[in-house]
């Protein structure tokens, strides 16, 4: 079973992805920050990580960036997620190493094909 990171501060987007996912046969573990995130990636390393652009602390642009310049990490697909939706947001997210985005208000199969085709 893989198991996926959803890192999201919002806890109505949260338990979306989460539960959505679950219902999908992910295992699914949770952050609302980078360092709960990071703390996360630690402990357990995920198979994938859903992460909102959007987080108190730091930008997930800038998250994952450093994720995937991170040789423990770089091949862990990173599904982001965000508000910020139009073309540039994709262009510049998939620039930073994503290797997918997906726009808010996330429709649950959207979410969990996307997730599919990436573990």
């Amino acid at each position: 079973m893989n198991t996926v990171l959803v890192v999201d501060d919002l806890m109505t987007d949260l338990q979306i992805a989460s539960g959505s996912l679950q219902q999908a046969g992910f295992t699914v573990v949770t952050a609302s920050s980078e360092q709960e995130a990071k703390a996360r990636i630690a402990s357990q390393k995920p198979d994938l990580i859903v992460l909102d652009v959007v987080l108190p602390d730091r930008s997930g642009f800038e998250i994952c960036r450093d994720l995937k310049d991170d040789a423990s990490t770089k091949n862990i697909p990173i599904l982001l997620c965000s508000t910020k939706g139009n073309n540039m947001d994709k262009y510049w997210g998939m620039q930073q190493g994503a290797d997918a985005y997906i726009a808010k208000p996330v429709d649950p199969v959207e979410l969990v094909n996307a997730v599919r085709k990436l573990v």
